[in-house]
């Protein structure tokens, strides 16, 4: 049987990222990485050396996509709200059951345990916050938002609020994650919209 040629990595990062997402930190191995994307095992462990090695790239990736995703929904919506809502939610988007999210958590737990993985763990948080920093920013430049928003402490709190919406979800199992986090973005950022006159 042929082996499938040239899977590219970013690739198998995607897929260990839906794996993390149904079998949770137990479940993840090499092999079932690899079938994923059609490989063997073996493959893996030459291109990443170990399922260790594999959670750093995905880590090391995944906070380069927290930069090019910001500039990427910017780039795709008329205001700088509208695309805070759609990076709220695509931030979310392997989260989209409770149990994926469970198991999504569980993964964050080990990260906040290993000094390399919290590193990596901690750039992709940064990484979100001058994210939405930056969009709060340009929405209180631009008159979406009160011109006296402080748009750090407001990226703090809605950081806050989306990790809380999507904890408060997988318990109530009420509406979607996406309905949601967009329901409870609006209702932190309602206080400081500009009143139109």
């Amino acid at each position: 049987m042929a082996r499938p040629r040239g899977v590219e990595d970013a690739v198998i990062l995607r897929a260990t990222a839906q794996v993390m997402g149904r079998v949770g930190p137990a479940g993840l191995t090499l092999a079932a990485v690899a079938g994923e994307v059609g490989l063997v095992a073996g493959t893996l462990v030459q291109r990443f050396g170990s399922k260790r090695g594999l959670l750093l790239a995905l880590a090391d990736r995944s906070a380069q996509e927290a930069q090019e995703t910001a500039g990427q929904v910017r780039a795709s919506h008329a205001s700088a709200l509208a695309a805070l809502a759609a990076l709220t939610v695509r931030s979310a988007a392997e989260m989209a059951t409770p149990e994926s999210f469970a198991n999504h958590l569980a993964f964050l737990c080990t990260d906040l345990t290993d000094p390399e993985l919290y590193a990596r763990a901690l750039a992709v948080h940064q990484a979100h916050t001058r994210a939405i920093e930056d969009l709060l920013a340009e929405a209180a430049t631009t008159g979406e938002l009160r011109p006296d928003t402080d748009a750090a402490a407001l990226a703090r709190t809605v950081q806050a609020i989306t990790a809380g919406t999507g904890l408060t979800w997988a318990l109530d199992r009420e509406g979607t994650l996406e309905q949601r986090l967009r329901q409870e973005l609006d209702n932190v950022l309602a206080p400081h919209l500009l009143e139109e006159s």
